[in-house]
């Protein structure tokens, strides 16, 4: 037991030790992959090592390989950081070491899954009755939302494809717009409705699909829409899209990754109208709502949809008298994964996490003005927490990339929008304050002042 407590004391002072640097540390990791993995191990060994020398190996050398994400000045993928209440309760549950497929398993993972799940449902303004998933993050919260919809046209035209699967199946018309994210047609392929035989609606120019150049559905369909373009932040019409395709046999999806949260903003909830008229939501917490990974949120309007495409049978298995947990996730075992959503929720409130957002928001747009000044362009229209900026030619944007990288002040990831490099700046951590924006401003154009 002392040695136990003994090694769990050391993780807590390594961890923090890390944590207390990060504001200061360069932002990009100081060795590649190719470097640690030699010094990490070659063979296995053929005895155990202590676990003393197992977390100091780990903290000594592959604390050389971690980037600063969760720090302040990270502005690549649309990652948030961590919350301190998050990070302390996914240490706890870790010790607790709770498999949270049922209440019989874990009664607590039941029911902070039952509160946290209300609570998001709360927050978002979106159907009390709905069923809710907690999952890996955006990519198996769109499978899983997906599946429930697949369910749900194909009943109408009654085939139970959970039962019999696709063969003999009514075919499943998928639209998409053009500027779907690259994980929907992962769980498309995962869900045998095809990554390429999908529908492409033409979008405008900030990636907004075009309600009026839909296809004419004859059902059973789903339509993929998006809150929150990867690139620029944009939402497509939900509601518009709504109804125009609204049938018995026809459902639409929303792809909310990371956009599904501008609804708790006051300022920023209209560019979410009309999407609480949808079927289903994906969404990540491991972004915006900054918990660990991993974390993602499946949301079904028609909650026995989602069960029944996701529930189990099994001898062994308790009767459910309740919402048990294995009934509307692709996992039975798993970790406590509610347990950070209720933590982050608790920690910051309704009001809390509001003004993240709207901070967030209002800090990207302080990006884009000042990159604007100094000279650059700017490629979007700003209107969430993304910003896409060109400094030249194709080759000069991406040298400027990689020397801000290269630099360590802050990190920011390339991209290309409408045929040109693009920096994109994502702006989703509750640790990023105004003054970290202004410090990472500053050294992105002196950077690219230096390239050009």
């Amino acid at each position: 037991m002392n040695g136990r407590r003994g090694l769990l004391d050391d993780t807590v002072r390594r961890a923090a030790r890390f944590l207390e640097t990060l504001p200061e540390r360069p932002v990009a990791a100081a060795r590649g992959a190719g470097e640690l993995a030699p010094a990490l191990g070659g063979a296995l060994p053929k005895e155990g090592l202590p676990a003393s020398g197992i977390l100091s190996r780990l903290d000594e050398i592959g604390g050389q390989g971690t980037v600063a994400s969760a720090g302040p000045r990270y502005f690549g993928f649309v990652t948030g950081g961590v919350l301190p209440a998050s990070l302390a309760a996914n240490w706890l549950a870790a010790a607790w070491d709770q498999n949270a497929f049922s209440e019989v398993s874990s009664p607590v993972g039941a029911a902070i899954e039952r509160v946290a799940a209300r609570w998001v449902l709360e927050a978002l303004d979106l159907p009390a009755d709905a069923g809710t998933a907690f999952v890996t993050g955006a990519t198996m919260a769109n499978f899983t939302a997906l599946a429930a919809d697949r369910r749900a046209v194909l009943l109408a035209h009654g085939h139970d494809v959970d039962r019999h699967g696709l063969h003999a199946a009514p075919e499943v018309t998928v639209v998409v717009g053009e500027q779907a994210h690259a994980t929907l047609f992962k769980a498309l392929g995962l869900l045998g409705l095809g990554r390429d035989r999908v529908v492409r609606a033409p979008v405008d120019d900030q990636g907004r699909m075009c309600v009026d150049a839909l296809p004419e559905l004859h059902g059973p369909a789903i339509v993929c829409t998006q809150a929150g373009n990867v690139n620029t932040g944009a939402f497509d019409p939900v509601g518009a899209i709504c109804e125009a395709v609204r049938a018995d046999d026809v459902r639409v999806h929303v792809d909310g990754a990371f956009g599904l949260w501008a609804r708790v903003s006051p300022e920023f909830a209209a560019l979410a109208q009309g999407i609480e008229r949808a079927d289903s939501w994906a969404a990540d917490a491991h972004k915006w709502l900054n918990v660990p990974y991993d974390s993602g949120l499946a949301i079904v309007r028609d909650a026995g949809a989602l069960r029944g495409a996701m529930s189990v049978q099994a001898d062994y298995l308790p009767d459910p008298e309740n919402r048990e947990p294995f009934e509307f996730t692709p996992e039975t075992s798993r970790r406590m994964r509610g347990v950070e959503v209720w933590a982050a929720l608790a920690s910051l409130g309704r009001d809390g996490l509001a003004e993240l957002v709207g901070r967030n928001c209002r800090q990207a747009r302080r990006f884009a003005a000042g990159l604007r000044d100094s000279g650059f362009e700017i490629l979007n229209d700003v209107a969430l927490n993304q910003a896409l900026v060109a400094f030249g030619d194709d080759r000069t944007t991406e040298e400027v990339i990689r020397a801000v990288q290269r630099e360590g002040t802050c990190w920011c990831g390339g991209t290309r929008w409408n045929g040109r490099a693009a920096m994109r700046i994502s702006v989703s951590s509750w640790a990023t304050t105004d003054d970290d924006v202004e410090r990472s401003l500053a050294a992105i154009v002196r950077v690219a002042e230096a390239v050009r």
